[in-house]
């Protein structure tokens, strides 16, 4: 196994940690792994029990080192496009998963690993981390999305000069870019994305999945069409049990206790 889903219990119940286990490959995008990668997306996307996923490395010093190379290089030309389309679907089916999803990554993500980063709603680096989309060193370019969610993250000319020049970069300075959002001490950031998502837990289940759809489907629409999109997803937060119960926990200066209804 390659890819290994695990859901936390006790008080972390709803968090499930999304690992990928590649040693030999540093975690490299190969078939065997797409296969698993994609079939406990599949899993997660009609899981209605998990609130959170957490995506990380269960190998020491690597996020993922981009595609595999070996495996491509035995490709004919019509297989690695083939490949590279399914990289691309399978990037965009963990972006489309309802519920958020937190990356943490440690050691160097590259390629194919930093566009399956950028596909996170949030992310957490440690600070030995190192990050780049580094495609045109091999006379390629991103072809599982870097092209499009990095520009919509950092800016267009930001965006163009890291895929331009192939350039690697350090956590810090990854910050700075706002390609991550909170950089840790080297080998925590596991536990930071952890907490994290022990921050979202406990709000509203359908509340976060429509905040996560009405800001992904509102980046690519006018202000007018995307308010009238955010009035069509608010709208499916109104009948819910859980709203009432939250009115009634502020009342009650309670913790409100949310099913997900």
């Amino acid at each position: 196994m390659e890819i290994r889903l695990e859901r936390l219990s006790g008080e972390d119940a709803g968090i499930a940690l999304l690992g990928l286990e590649r040693p030999a490959a540093r975690n490299a995008l190969g078939r065997q792994l797409m296969a698993e990668f994609r079939q406990a997306v599949a899993d997660l996307h009609s899981d209605t029990t998990t609130r959170v996923v957490v995506l990380h490395s269960l190998v020491s010093g690597v996020f993922c080192a981009g595609a595999d190379l070996k495996e491509r290089a035995e490709m004919t030309q019509t297989e690695a496009a083939a490949f590279v389309q399914g990289l691309r679907a399978a990037f965009t089916e963990l972006e489309d998963l309802p519920m958020p999803v937190v990356a943490a990554m440690e050691g160097a993500a590259f390629g194919g690993g930093l566009e399956l980063a950028l596909c996170a709603d949030l992310r957490v680096a440690g600070a030995e981390a190192k990050l780049g989309l580094v495609e045109t060193a091999l006379a390629i370019i991103p072809g599982a999305g870097g092209t499009q969610r990095l520009p919509r993250l950092i800016g267009a000319s930001r965006a163009k000069e890291l895929i331009f020049t192939a350039r690697r970069i350090s956590a810090e300075e990854a910050g700075r870019l706002g390609l991550v959002d909170r950089v840790t001490p080297a080998g925590l950031a596991l536990d930071s994305a952890v907490s994290l998502a022990r921050e979202i837990l406990p709000n509203g289940p359908v509340a976060l999945r429509m905040a996560k759809l009405a800001v992904n489907r509102g980046l690519d629409l006018d202000r007018d069409a995307g308010l009238a999109f955010e009035q069509a997803c608010y709208a499916q937060v109104l009948p819910t049990k859980d709203r009432l119960e939250g009115l009634a926990a502020f009342r009650e200066k309670r913790q409100p206790r949310y099913r997900g209804e």
